[in-house]
């Protein structure tokens, strides 16, 4: 008879982790560890950076397991790590250059195509500048509010708004420029 392997849920391992259990270490990062790497992705664009800046966060996590509550997805939880330390790691390489804009109208990315190409919007997306690409992540993709980005960044909640209108308006002119290509 074949013994089927049921599905072990994140607190399970992470109950066995904290015992630990380092199958179930495996297990929560093979579990995790592809959709993780896509969130480093999104900031970092040099693939092996960003696999650095993953493993790194997923050995905070690990090692800061006790602290996860419970109170929302392990997910979640493991995905506001995963940013910081993009984040992190991005300060430590580069400087971010944010500047002011009087306007803070941030107008929408339009495509009239239903389908994007995700590789070349990934793209689109690791052209533009450090903090244009940060911004523009962490609001459009990730769901952070400007006051959060601005409390995650030390810049005013006007400059994370510039940058996002900026970022938005490149990536516009990026996506334009590739469809006069296309045809």
């Amino acid at each position: 008879m074949k013994i089927i392997k049921l599905h072990t849920s994140d607190e399970s391992l992470i109950k066995r982790i904290l015992r630990h259990d380092t199958r179930a270490e495996r297990e929560l990062y093979e579990r995790h560890a592809p959709k993780m790497l896509g969130v480093c992705r999104l900031y970092i664009k040099d693939l092996h950076y960003a696999e650095d800046v993953m493993i790194q966060a997923f050995t905070r996590a690990f090692d800061n397991l006790g602290k996860f509550r419970h109170e929302g997805s392990f997910e979640g939880w493991l995905r506001r790590i995963m940013v910081r330390e993009a984040i992190d790691f991005l300060r430590g390489r580069t400087v971010f250059r944010f500047e002011e804009i009087e306007t803070a109208e941030v107008p929408l990315v339009e495509t009239d195509d239903n389908h994007l190409d995700a590789d070349l919007l990934q793209l689109l997306i690791d052209q533009l500048p450090d903090g244009y690409r940060t911004v523009m992540v962490m609001h459009a993709i990730e769901g952070y509010s400007h006051k959060e980005i601005a409390e995650t960044l030390g810049i005013t909640e006007s400059t994370s708004k510039s940058q996002l209108f900026k970022a938005r308006r490149q990536l516009q002119e990026q996506l334009q420029h590739v469809k006069r290509l296309q045809k």
